[in-house]
């Protein structure tokens, strides 16, 4: 009984198990309305836990598939009403392929989490 704990433990946190949630987003900021809506969808991004990568691109540590599934459900209710917004998920060992580049330097990626997330 210990073993098969151990064993789905270690399923459960490999490398294809953990997810990468990319948002991608062009949202109009013509008008006031739309400047705050943008605003306000990308504190909501900031507040749910992802981290700016660019302007328009954020990223979230998904410790699971299902973690990453509430949190996609999270973003689409929070969608502005004009826009596009596009969300991509990618496992761990898929994220670890990208490349980096500030100007012609390369730069590595910086370590995930080193903390299990509980929820």
């Amino acid at each position: 009984m210990r073993f098969e704990f151990q064993n789905m433990e270690q399923t459960r946190l490999n490398a294809y198990h953990i997810m990468w949630l990319f948002i991608f987003f062009d949202l109009p900021t013509n008008t006031k309305k739309e400047r705050k809506a943008a605003a306000r969808f990308r504190k909501d991004l900031l507040q749910d836990g992802f981290a700016m990568m660019q302007f328009s691109v954020y990223l979230r540590h998904c410790a699971s598939k299902e973690s990453a599934e509430v949190h996609q459900k999270r973003i689409q209710s929070v969608i502005p009403e004009k826009g596009q917004v596009s969300i991509l998920a990618v496992t761990d060992k898929q994220y670890g392929q990208i490349l980096n580049f500030w100007g012609k330097t390369e730069k590595s990626l910086p370590e995930g989490p080193k903390q299990l997330e509980l929820f």
